[in-house]
């Protein structure tokens, strides 16, 4: 059942990362790309409010959770819970866990990007 949850909450987070990315590229133009990093932003933001609430204030079950964060947060930015993953790892002071994993991140998925425009390139054309 969390699975379905999970879709429906993705789908709605899909919607409106779409959304943002319209809005944005009407309100700022396209040279900058201002939508993934109002995404990113507040998804963060968001991440932030929903776990310290639901840790703090909130009884939500396992299905309410999955949907709000892995589904609706995933579907709007997967950066939201990269960046919880780090604030958890600081929070329990593992800081160089939590740089190394950053740093990693950040390295390695610009890397896999890079390897990626690269090997279609080559393969495609």
């Amino acid at each position: 059942m969390i699975v379905l949850w999970v879709a429906l909450g993705g789908g709605i987070g899909a919607v409106a990362r779409h959304g943002v990315n319209v809005w944005s590229g009407r309100a700022f133009g396209a040279a900058f790309p201002w939508h993934t990093l109002i995404v990113n932003v507040s998804g963060c933001l968001v991440m932030g409010l929903l776990t310290g609430l639901m840790a703090l204030k909130l009884n939500l079950g396992p299905e309410a959770r999955a949907f709000l964060t892995t589904g609706i947060l995933g579907g709007f930015t997967t950066f939201s819970a990269f960046a919880l993953d780090v604030a958890l790892l600081a929070e329990r002071k593992a800081y160089l866990a939590a740089g190394s994993y950053a740093a990693a991140s950040v390295l390695l998925s610009l890397m896999a990007v890079f390897a990626g425009l690269h090997l279609a390139r080559a393969v495609f054309s």
